[in-house]
């Protein structure tokens, strides 16, 4: 357990939300193809894909368009999924099922202890934060998900030269990983020029857009994407 980053501080709330019967029965029935239990051991990549392919982790995917969507735009790479919300779970398990999708698998526990424990190092090619919480009150900052220490726990995952992409449509957070980031020795901003990415066709990295960000611009938030690289 890290003294900088203890874990009786979390940057999620698991909140009661309401399992569809088609959802719970995914969690039963779907849940020993697709998903990975916690262990505090290194995971063996290729045994849990069947393959040896470029590896893409998602961070807090929500209800999991936008993993289920890349995943069948990118069938020659692999990638895993985590997040805490039952619900959200259930409805990327039907998904996977329902496009015969093989290259994801699900991880249902802490993101932080699943990199600290489970992810080897320079094993990724890329991992994507999207739209996490950012825990606007100033109280509640402590619990942001991307603080100094799991910053660099995440680049000793990437291979050098792997990617981390994060987008937030909250201009403090934007900020504040930005920040972060640039602090990380492992990590350099891969934007020429350094900054955001340009969110114009072109500029931006290939991905579907999620319901928080679908939300964010709704409201009229400006969306701000960041791209580092593995040193």
């Amino acid at each position: 357990m890290s003294v900088d980053h203890p874990r009786t501080i979390r940057s999620f709330v698991i909140r009661a939300g309401r399992l569809t019967d088609a959802q719970r029965r995914a969690l039963d029935e779907l849940w020993p193809r697709y998903g990975v239990e916690f262990d505090a051991r290194p995971l063996d990549l290729d045994a849990l894909f069947g393959r040896h392919a470029a590896r893409v982790v998602e961070i807090g995917f929500g209800n999991g368009e936008h993993l289920a969507a890349l995943a069948a735009r990118q069938p020659e790479r692999d990638f895993l999924g985590i997040e805490v919300h039952p619900p959200g779970i259930g409805r990327l398990l039907l998904a996977l099922d329902a496009s015969g999708l093989r290259n994801v698998r699900v991880s249902g526990h802490d993101a932080v202890e699943v990199f600290e424990t489970q992810i080897p190092t320079e094993s990724l090619d890329e991992v994507q934060i999207l739209f996490p919480d950012p825990w606007h009150k100033k109280r509640h900052h402590k619990r942001r998900l991307l603080q100094a220490p799991f910053a660099e726990c995440v680049a000793r995952r990437l291979k050098p030269g792997g990617m981390l992409l994060l987008a937030t449509d909250w201009q403090p957070y934007a900020e504040h990983m930005q920040q972060v980031l640039d602090a990380c020795a492992l990590l350099e901003n891969a934007v020429p020029g350094g900054g955001f990415l340009e969110r114009t066709p072109g500029h931006t990295r290939e991905r579907a857009p999620t319901r928080f960000e679908r939300r964010g611009e709704r409201l009229g938030h400006d969306i701000r994407e960041l791209l580092y690289r593995r040193r």
